[in-house]
């Protein structure tokens, strides 16, 4: 929509005299939102009751989101909490192993 347009249907919002002085007309500032407030039309709530209703909305969503998930069984999780302690152990023994075979190296190569 080019600024004419604009100006055209917005009333008020070019200065009186016209010009400005620059290329193309209006000088004024366009005035993009109005200064109304918006209006309540029938039917609306008020707005702490659309807020408590929705958070009751967001707490009943969390629930039936819950109800989806597919648990796992307690052997399941009994398995795969001791291949994540398993993991981790043997992850830190081989960083341990890299870092002592560093520490040597660097005090042969560089301290001696």
């Amino acid at each position: 929509m080019s600024r004419a347009v604009r100006r055209q249907q917005q009333p008020g919002s070019q200065p009186e005299g016209g010009g400005g002085g620059r290329k193309g007309g209006g000088g004024g500032r366009i005035r993009m939102f109005g200064s109304r407030e918006p209006r309540q039309t029938r039917g609306t709530r008020p707005q702490e009751k659309r807020r408590r209703l929705a958070m009751f909305g967001w707490v009943s969503e969390i629930g039936s989101e819950l109800r989806k998930v597919t648990w796992p069984t307690r052997d399941e999780t009994a398995y795969l909490t001791m291949v994540v302690i398993i993991v981790a152990v043997a992850v830190g023994a081989l960083l341990g192993a890299v870092d002592t075979f560093f520490n040597w190296l660097i005090d042969r190569v560089l301290l001696n």
